[in-house]
């Protein structure tokens, strides 16, 4: 007879348990040290539950709650015909505003749970759903999110058979060639088109200068950066939260080298940053900001992914994860869409039933074309 799993929540880190970091060993989204990021500076509209889950006294499993609470948000953007975003936005608030989200909503990609190595998965899944389904503060919509083909199987058992699986806009990953030793190896593999590109963005970028920053120039900065960051946010197609004034400081006091902010600068005026994050042997890239002023003539936001892809080659990195948005530009450096996928219920059961017509007018498909930038 098997046994039965237990959980136990936590909203602090040092309540932890001692061999949590041991159990989350294979996402570092899910450790202690980034976990101490969202205790610290979440969202305002955010609140973070850590989950453990236990057979018998073992921590086996551990996982991410985020209860995100739209309603608190000006605009979820305006990516839609002005009536249309109203409609949505109206929709949005009175039918969908009250999330609980298994997984994290400020990253693309599987971090939602992690398990010891031989761990039931399928049951891990079901104590979680467990969990959900009897949450005290009761979300309009419950969602898995961000997880390939092969990682929902895990998913397919009678707990979730009458949830709404559903998919979501690609991840852009950026594979990095096992024989590419510097940026010009990189550039050598493209097409002619797509290094005439390369070479103008950096001839327009060239008076650029670009700088890894200190916790001390990030904290001296913040004010800058923030606006920088701020202003892409709330110009961007869709916003589920806005990042707290102190965010990008504390999340290199707990993160150290694995956390890096480049600056970027023209005449010594701080225009724009990129954020990363070291994932083992990936790249992970997080927010980024820039002066709109100069971005087009500057070509600065494609400079921007260049040099992340130098980065990524020059520190031995295999991928980069460039994330959900900006599709198609992405793709023109040689990002590959990824498809994402998750499971969803909502509280009310006639919407419920209904989420299959419903969501594609919540959640419209991004027009985009893939682009090939490689030879062959």
């Amino acid at each position: 007879m098997s046994s039965t799993y237990t959980h136990q929540l936590y909203t602090c880190v040092n309540d932890l348990p001692q061999k949590w970091d041991h159990v989350s060993e294979s996402c570092i989204f899910l450790q202690s040290n980034y976990l101490g990021v969202l205790e610290k500076s979440s969202p305002a509209n955010m609140q973070c539950t850590f989950v453990g889950v236990f057979e018998k006294d073992e921590l086996i499993a551990t996982a991410l709650f985020q209860e995100i609470d739209l309603a608190l948000l000006t605009t979820f953007g305006d990516r839609d015909h002005f009536l249309l975003t109203r409609l949505r936005n109206f929709l949005f608030r009175q039918y969908a505003s009250k999330l609980l989200l298994v997984g994290n909503n400020m990253l693309s990609g599987q971090n939602a749970y992690a398990c010891l190595p031989g761990t039931n998965e399928e049951k891990v899944l079901e104590t979680i759903k467990n969990i959900c389904d009897t949450w005290p503060n009761k979300p309009h919509l419950t969602i898995f999110k961000d997880f390939t083909q092969d990682q929902t199987k895990p998913f397919n058992t009678a707990k979730f058979s009458s949830d709404y699986p559903f998919s979501s806009q690609p991840n852009m990953i950026f594979e990095i060639k096992s024989n590419w030793k510097r940026e010009d190896d990189y550039v050598l593999d493209l097409t002619k088109k797509y290094r005439d590109q390369f070479k103008r963005c950096r001839k327009k970028g060239s008076s650029l200068r670009n700088q890894e920053l200190s916790l001390e120039e990030i904290i001296q900065n913040e004010e800058i950066l923030y606006s920088l960051y701020l202003h892409v946010a709330i110009n961007s197609p869709f916003n589920t939260f806005i990042l707290p004034f102190n965010h990008f400081s504390i999340f290199k006091k707990q993160l150290g080298s694995d956390f890096i902010l480049r600056g970027y600068y023209e005449n010594e005026k701080l225009v724009g940053f990129t954020s990363v994050i070291r994932h083992g042997k990936e790249l992970e890239t997080y927010f980024l900001g820039y002066d709109v002023s100069i971005q087009r003539e500057k070509m600065l936001y494609l400079n921007m992914l260049y040099d992340l892809i130098d980065c990524g080659i020059v520190q031995g990195f295999e991928r980069i994860i460039f994330g959900r948005t900006a599709l198609e530009i992405k793709s023109s450096v040689g990002a590959e869409a990824v498809p994402l996928k998750g499971i969803m219920r909502h509280s009310f059961g006639v919407i419920h039933t209904n989420l299959s017509w419903i969501f594609p007018l919540l959640e419209p498909k991004a027009k985009w074309i893939q682009r090939h930038p490689f030879k062959d």
